[in-house]
This record gives structure tokens, C-alpha cells and sequence, in this order.
């Protein structure tokens, strides 16, 4: 097996992970924060496994260029979620 191949099957399962579990979890932990709410440490947890696993990602985005802005739009959606959350802690 090449690596556009397995580069294919790790985007597939990436992709499925980022739409059934990730994605949706994002936009919650994001409701919760703009409703003023702080987060918990299991909430920190799953924001600070997300950053590992990027970077953990990084050469196969480097090699597949066409993920760069999908990957983008994500880091930027859960460092929305990390600033409000900062916002809220200081008005605790």
C-alpha cells in the first residue's frame, strides 16, 4: 500500500470521527461557553486531545494541501470556543 493510500484511509476515518463526534461536541462546548457557562475538566480534556491529535496530523496535511482549510476552519471554531471560555473564567 502507497501512502496516497493510506493517507486516504486515515483522511476517511478523520473525517468520519470530525462529523459524528467532534464537530458536534465543538458546537456544544461553543453553545455552552456564549451562554456564559466555563468549562469542565473533562471539556479541557477533549479540546486539549483534539490539538494533540492535529498535531499528531500534521505531515499528512502537509501532504495533502486540499485539508489545509477544512483544518483551518476547525482550529479557528475551538479557538473560539477556548477564548470565550477564558472571557468567562475572568468574570468568575
Amino acid at each position: 500500500m502507497d501512502q496516497e493510500e493510506k493517507d486516504a484511509g486515515t483522511i476517511s476515518a478523520l473525517m468520519l470521527r470530525m462529523t459524528e463526534t467532534r464537530l458536534p461536541r465543538a458546537q456544544r462546548l461553543l453553545d455552552k461557553v456564549n451562554d456564559g457557562n466555563t468549562l469542565s475538566d473533562n471539556d479541557i480534556r477533549f479540546l486539549k486531545r483534539v490539538f494533540r491529535d492535529s498535531r499528531s496530523n500534521q505531515s499528512l496535511f502537509k501532504r495533502n494541501p486540499e485539508l489545509i482549510d477544512l483544518v483551518s476552519r476547525f482550529i479557528d471554531l475551538y479557538a473560539e470556543i477556548v477564548e470565550k471560555a477564558l472571557e468567562n473564567e475572568k468574570f468568575r
